[in-house]
């Protein structure tokens, strides 16, 4: 009995120094496992659950912007005129007009050969009638694709400012 109680002695003594080898600090936006560096910077321990680190590619200096982040134009600079954003808003009219016509010819083309859901078979699908199943199957899946990309560039006109009116 005295055995076991001077061992589970031995062993508590010994978790705090275990746990002083994993101890983390976080300085700001950093975290280091350095004691003495973390007293110098004034870091404080982090407490709790396990910490995971993962180094990450540090932020250029150049001016370059997160995704998401807004953005507030320096003060030197200009502002576009409003006939410089009307040209652009033309072209990216026009753009997504001939994107429109390119997606609807597709489209008429995948409705085509999906023929109701019934496409004229090949020499292959005769032989092999699961392979005509996966191709319908995947002429569905593209028809319904296309008309997501249908609405999706409909909707990004319409969120357009109309055309101007010609002159």
């Amino acid at each position: 009995m005295r055995k076991t109680l001077t061992t589970l002695i031995v062993v508590a003594a010994m978790v705090p120094a275990a746990w002083a080898q994993d101890r983390i600090f976080r300085c700001g936006n950093e975290y280091t496992n350095n004691a003495t560096q973390a007293k110098e910077r004034g870091c404080k321990l982090v407490e709790g659950g396990n910490v995971t680190v993962v180094q990450g590619a540090r932020p250029k200096a150049s001016g370059a912007v997160a995704p998401g982040a807004a953005t507030a134009s320096p003060a030197g600079a200009s502002r576009v005129e409003n006939n410089d954003q009307r040209a652009r808003d033309a072209d990216a009219r026009a753009i997504l007009e001939s994107e429109l016509r390119k997606a609807e010819a597709r489209h008429a083309e995948l409705l085509k050969e999906y023929n109701n859901g019934a496409p004229e078979r090949n020499a292959l699908d005769l032989r092999n009638p699961q392979v005509y199943m996966e191709r319908t199957a995947e002429l569905k899946a593209s028809i319904a694709r296309s008309e997501s990309d249908l609405a999706g560039i409909r909707r990004e006109l319409a969120r357009l400012p109309p055309p101007a009116p010609a002159k």
